[in-house]
């Protein structure tokens, strides 16, 4: 089956201030061999400063999808998901919320945030692989993304 995304990559935000599973998360994008450009900001004030495309990230590309970690530095994820909901440019972004975090009031916001998917992180880092193959197959291969907002 042959998909638009086949031709061109995609441009995927990983907000994650953990560097061990920054590395399992390009490790595993890496051995997909899906045609993808992962960018990754390590705390909520860089993330939106890349989505918003300023100082140092004014050259940045707009992402056809974020992954976002809630537990952040400087700014949080339910805060990054608040600005880009205020946004008509961002707010058509996919956002999948990848955390630690098994909290019911945590799930209940990032929806209520208009997040679209909620996963949380395993501890073995062998199933953190598994998991971000299985939401590559997902995202990545099946479903239809909007194209990057101007």
């Amino acid at each position: 089956m042959s998909s638009p995304r086949d031709a061109e990559p995609i441009d995927i935000l990983l907000v994650e201030d953990n560097p061990g599973d920054v590395r399992l998360t390009k490790e595993a994008f890496a051995d997909a061999k899906l045609a993808n450009d992962l960018h990754v900001v390590t705390d909520g004030e860089a993330a939106l400063k890349f989505l918003f495309q300023r100082g140092e990230h004014a050259d940045a590309p707009r992402p056809n999808l974020t992954l976002l970690d809630l537990n952040l530095p400087k700014v949080d994820g339910l805060d990054v998901l608040e600005e880009m909901n205020d946004d008509p440019a961002l707010q058509r972004i996919p956002v999948v919320v990848l955390t630690g975090s098994e909290a019911e009031e945590d799930i209940v916001q990032s929806y209520e945030h208009h997040s679209n998917a909620y996963l949380t992180k395993p501890i073995d880092p062998d199933e953190f692989v598994d998991l971000v193959r299985s939401f590559e197959e997902f995202w990545l291969t099946l479903v239809e993304l909007p194209p990057s907002p101007d």
